[in-house]
């Protein structure tokens, strides 16, 4: 108040218009963000761009329940075929905090989102971790896992091996099966002592740049924009409807015993990549 009581009036009314026009953009970037309706009855896999057979759908959401049944931590695959403009980044963080993916008191949720690659566009993948796994699975060991398990898969048209690889990671990485050190140590064969190094260089390098600069290859699960990771944040949860001709309450699959999402919550960890 006393800043704008010193201000100049042609300077208040900027700074009046500019703050009126921050909080109409807040208000409506946090609608603007479609999404699938949340799967009823609820499911863990929604192959909406339709890139599974209904055999690989029934195992991978076999797996993904049993998982969720044994651990609590729950793992949800969407597969979209158009981000509507938007990045993986922000679909996958909008999908898993609407749908409420991983327990309330733990936010023990993941999102793999996937994006098929086109004759017009290129594949997109983007694992968003709860906040309560991202000390589990930090960014720097989801874009390892999406780098080495998926994208090679992805590359020779192996989709569900992608995912399923790269989902068995995250489960014994989620469960405390081995840490991200071992991990690394145990994929690192092929690029020698220095896997440690890297991995380490990049986790630095991270902190520093973390929400300065806009993540043009989803590297980085937090290298966000300050203001898009503040209304992601604020983002109003129960933000559903079509997508697209699609309506997400079917995808050929029966639930397979899932008893439903616990209203976990994300709050920027993960990383993705492109191919």
């Amino acid at each position: 108040m006393i800043l704008l009581s010193t201000m100049k009036k042609p300077d208040y009314l900027k700074a009046l218009l500019t703050l009126t026009a921050i909080l109409v953009s807040f208000l409506s970037y946090s609608q603007d963000i479609p999404v699938p309706n949340r799967p009823e009855p609820p499911r863990l896999v929604n192959d909406i761009a339709g890139v599974l057979s209904s055999e690989e759908v029934e195992a991978l959401e076999n797996k993904l329940v049993s998982f969720s049944d044994t651990t609590s931590n729950q793992i949800v695959f969407v597969s979209l075929s158009d981000l509507k403009g938007y990045q993986p980044y922000e679909v996958a963080y909008q999908i898993g905090d609407d749908w409420g993916v991983g327990q309330k008191e733990f936010d023990n949720g993941i999102v793999i989102l996937f994006k098929p690659k086109t004759s017009t566009s290129k594949g997109e993948i983007f694992i968003a971790t709860g906040s309560g796994l991202e000390g589990a699975i930090p960014d720097g060991t989801a874009k390892m896992i999406v780098e080495r398990e998926m994208i090679p898969q992805f590359k020779n048209g192996n989709i569900y091996r992608g995912i399923d690889a790269g989902s068995t990671v995250l489960m014994a990485l989620a469960s405390g099966e081995y840490s991200t050190d071992e991990y690394a140590s145990k994929r690192g064969a092929g690029a020698g002592s220095f896997v440690p190094f890297i991995f380490f260089f990049f986790l630095i390098l991270f902190f520093i740049i973390r929400r300065l600069v806009r993540a043009r290859e989803y590297g980085v699960g937090h290298d966000v924009p300050f203001w898009t990771a503040l209304m992601l944040a604020n983002s109003t949860r129960g933000h559903s409807g079509s997508w697209g001709s699609f309506s997400s309450g079917s995808s050929g699959f029966g639930g397979g015993g899932f008893g439903g999402f616990g209203g976990g919550g994300f709050g920027g960890g993960g990383a993705g990549g492109s191919w």
